[in-house]
């Protein structure tokens, strides 16, 4: 009796570990029985019946990198790079990733490097280079659609490294240089231009600023001119009053007057600088004696005034 009871007590103690299954956090189990998938264990203890169901397939239920190993990828203009990147994918349903597809991981590689040759392929060589992340939203939209019925998420898909052959490194490197030249020389033009522009300018505004000037020189000495004829008539006008009331010193004043400037005329004419006298001084001498007593007749009108 005792023996049947301690084995009883073993078959026990045995079907209750091998029963339980600790499930770490992070992952899903799946449970299979005869063969057939039944549930899916979440993270904690779970009791299976031993015998019956076993384990079937212990998925990661975190977020996974997978590395793309470099391919080469000819371009829309025959340009042959190479490029390498890297993929996330998150399980989301543990029985579809387990069941729906064989080999994951290497599922997950291959259509991704098909996809990058395809979308990278109908692109150009600038293309690629300048819009990676329109090639990266690209890839997501096409491999995480794919991947969808497999329980899966691909969060990203990044392009690591393009690497295009030397012989068109260079040549890019040559067109960056024309380029840059290019604009060199279009700043050095424009910077001459605006110079000029603001040169022009300048000489415009300096041209005004004399014609102004040379205006109101005009003006003043128009004026000063006015002015000097409005003399001449009033004196001429008091001598030939003078005339008129008999004064003969009056016309000795007038010929004394042009007489003197007629002298200065000659001694300020350049070809002209010995003058030899006496030139009717005595004339000149009378007029002056004219002025003089032209001069007493007034200041003897005024003082009786």
């Amino acid at each position: 009796m005792e023996p049947f009871v301690i084995a009883v007590v073993v078959l026990a103690v045995a079907f209750v570990v091998l029963g339980v299954i600790r499930v770490p956090q992070g992952s899903e189990y799946t449970v299979e029985r005869f063969g057939r998938y039944t549930r899916t264990l979440e993270p904690g203890l779970n009791l299976i019946f031993p015998v019956v169901d076993r384990v079937g397939s212990k998925m990661s239920m975190m977020e996974q990198v997978l590395d793309v190993p470099s391919q080469g990828v000819i371009t829309r203009d025959n340009a042959m790079v190479t490029v390498d990147g890297v993929v996330f994918y998150q399980v989301l349903e543990a029985a579809k990733a387990a069941y729906e597809i064989s080999r994951l991981e290497y599922a997950i590689l291959n259509l991704t490097t098909t996809n990058i040759r395809t979308v990278m392929g109908s692109m150009d060589l600038d293309e690629l280079l300048s819009q990676r992340d329109q090639i990266n939203a690209r890839l997501l939209t096409v491999v995480d659609d794919a991947t969808t019925p497999w329980g899966i998420k691909v969060t990203r898909i990044e392009i690591k490294d393009i690497n295009p052959p030397a012989d068109i490194v260079a040549s890019m490197g040559r067109q960056m240089k024309a380029e840059r030249d290019k604009r060199a020389e279009i700043l050095e033009a424009e910077g001459k231009r605006q110079a000029q522009i603001l040169r022009a300018e300048g000489e415009k505004q300096a041209a005004i600023l004399k014609a102004e000037g040379e205006r109101e020189a005009s003006f003043r000495a128009a004026e000063a001119r006015e002015r000097l004829a409005e003399a001449e008539a009033k004196a001429t006008l008091m001598v030939s009053q003078a005339i008129a009331k008999g004064d003969i010193n009056a016309i000795n004043y007038f010929v004394a007057q042009r007489y003197t400037d007629a002298l200065q005329s000659i001694g300020s004419a350049e070809n002209q600088k010995v003058i030899m006298l006496p030139l009717e001084a005595t004339s000149l001498i009378g007029a002056l004696g004219g002025i003089a007593e032209i001069a007493r007749a007034s200041l003897g009108k005024k003082g009786d005034a």
